[in-house]
């Protein structure tokens, strides 16, 4: 199972990727994370159902200095992530 989600707020030039990046690691988590043009950042995690709901919990709140407006949270299909492995991707 993958969750796609869509963070808007300010949530770049705080360290949210980086933020985000590190708390996805530590929970097992596989997938990206990216800023988008619109000002928002996007990430598809994947991974067992606690620890999607925990990235979920923390992306809401963000790391300090961010201040998350919403999050659109969706189920996606993890295709083709690395088991793993996460990573920062070029803004689009």
């Amino acid at each position: 199972m993958a969750l796609h989600l869509r963070i808007a707020g300010r949530v770049q030039g705080v360290g949210y990727r980086a933020a985000f990046l590190r708390e996805a690691g530590k929970r097992g988590l596989s997938g990206w994370v990216r800023n988008r043009h619109d000002g928002s950042v996007e990430a598809v995690v994947d991974g067992d159902a606690g620890a999607l709901a925990q990235i979920e919990a923390w992306a809401r709140q963000g790391p300090a200095g961010a201040s998350v407006q919403q999050v659109l949270a969706t189920q996606c299909d993890a295709g083709s992530l690395r088991a793993g492995v996460m990573q920062i991707r070029p803004t689009a």
